[in-house]
């Protein structure tokens, strides 16, 4: 698979491949443009990179909610149980995820309280 390739890509929907899976560890590529997501409050661990487009996330934490802007190359931790959403999404060009999800050591750059703030 290319990560470009977008081929299989409607406009009416959100297209997600799994690209590995073993144990706990997931890594999906995730194609969108214009879709926005309902509220997550995931039981792992999430890192995104977006590798193409604009999006903006909405998190909420035990410190309040923070709007989150992504640009090419950006990527986001997300700590298992942070409340958060996609509010939105460029169409052109189309974001271009790679998501990975697991239990992670907290990173550096990331506060070890889970949620008391998000880096970018």
């Amino acid at each position: 698979m290319n990560i470009y390739d977008l081929s299989q890509k409607t406009a009416d929907r959100e297209l997600t491949d799994i690209l590995f899976e073993r144990g706990t560890t997931r890594i999906e590529r995730i194609v969108s443009s214009g879709e926005t997501s309902d509220w997550y409050d995931q039981d792992e661990d999430e890192w995104v990179l977006l590798i193409e487009g604009e999006a903006t996330l909405e998190t909420v934490t035990p410190s309040g909610s923070e709007i989150v802007t992504l640009c090419r190359g950006d990527s986001l931790f997300l700590p298992a149980n942070v409340k958060h959403r996609v509010t939105q999404t460029s169409a052109k060009p189309a974001c271009i995820w790679l998501c990975v999800f697991g239990t992670f050591q907290t990173p550096k750059n990331t506060p070890a309280e889970a949620g008391a703030s998000l880096s970018v």
